[in-house]
């Protein structure tokens, strides 16, 4: 049953609401001049008008307490939902990692190639992992190509958080796949006589699934890619050149794993992949007395702001969260310079 207290509430909204709807003409009321249908379409409610008659009606109604405490979970998904912004035309995405977003001021330039950097155990699969798995839960279609780990596995260690991967599976918005890293090399020649104009056709440096067009790619690692070019060193540039270019070309943005020392100083196998890249993201795994700390930091993103600072980092049993508002300085930047 309703309190008086709860009724008066529903009232002061109605009223306040009422005086901001632009209200319907009466039945048989004289057809509108051209004039007034343009000012008819405008919005209905002036929101930052009614947001502040609300605020004073409740706190001169006493009831302040009450309606917020009301309206504060639906106030809460308000201010959490970050949608992708355009500026310039440019369009923005979210990784959904908690706290990390707020590193950037409008998101992750879409078609973007962002290495993701770090030494063994700094979370760089899973950071990806969690990625891949928000945006095929939002919608994109997202393939996980893994030249390690078997499919089995990375399935499992998506379950082992909650994100469920084979049902994001059977709905077509994820695709794991494990691919061979020496059979890259196969086409290498095949792009090599193409970078040096002596082919015509077109060439992939990787064969996509047929009839699917991920917009969300994810390549686990280059490292391992590298590997397979072991005294070819001039050939993997090339490869990898072309393997930014066709992530490019079919629009897909795109995180790319490289390995690298615990404190590195470069931030991927030759340093070319960094400068083609568009965004370096660096992920810290250090020693502190008796225990491990994680940390990140955006080193780079080309065409979008960002704030430039090394932070906590820790990875739950839901994946990882970051903590941007608590810096990391000491080793890290001592060991870096």
């Amino acid at each position: 049953m309703a309190t008086k207290k709860g009724k008066k509430g529903k009232k002061t909204i109605k009223k306040v609401i009422s005086r901001n709807v632009v209200k319907k003409p009466k039945k048989g009321a004289r057809e509108k001049t051209k004039a007034e249908l343009a000012k008819s379409k405008a919005p209905k409610f002036d929101m930052n008008k009614l947001r502040s008659e609300i605020q004073d009606e409740l706190q001169n109604g006493g009831m302040e307490g009450q309606i917020v405490a009301q309206r504060s979970p639906i106030k809460e998904v308000i201010d959490r939902a970050k949608h992708p912004k355009k500026s310039n035309g440019q369009e923005f995405i979210w990784t959904g990692i908690p706290g990390f977003d707020d590193l950037f001021e409008d998101g992750i330039p879409r078609t973007s190639t962002v290495l993701v950097a770090g030494g063994a155990g700094s979370g760089k699969t899973i950071m990806c992992c969690q990625i891949a798995t928000y945006h095929a839960k939002h919608g994109d279609k997202c393939l996980y190509m893994s030249f390690e780990e078997n499919e089995k596995r990375l399935r499992q260690h998506m379950n082992d958080f909650g994100w469920n991967p084979e049902d994001l599976e059977k709905k077509g918005k994820l695709m794991i796949q494990r691919f061979s890293p020496f059979d890259i090399t196969r086409s290498v020649d095949a792009l090599l006589m193409k970078a040096k104009g002596e082919l015509l056709i077109e060439i992939d440096p990787v064969i996509l699934p047929k009839h699917y067009k991920p917009e969300i790619i994810v390549v686990d690692s280059l490292t391992a890619i590298a590997s397979a070019f072991t005294g070819k060193e001039d050939s993997y540039r090339i490869y990898i050149e072309q393997l930014f270019r066709f992530f490019e070309r079919i629009g897909a943005t795109a995180f790319l794993i490289t390995e690298t020392r615990q404190i590195p100083t470069i931030f991927s196998q030759t340093g070319v992949e960094e400068f083609l890249a568009d965004g370096v993201i660096v992920l810290y795994n250090l020693t502190r007395g008796n225990v491990r700390e994680n940390a990140v930091e955006v080193l780079k993103l080309r065409g979008a702001k960002h704030q430039k600072k090394i932070v906590a980092m820790q990875i739950t049993s839901k994946g990882i969260v970051v903590y941007p508002e608590q810096e990391i300085f000491g080793e890290i930047r001592g060991e870096k310079e």
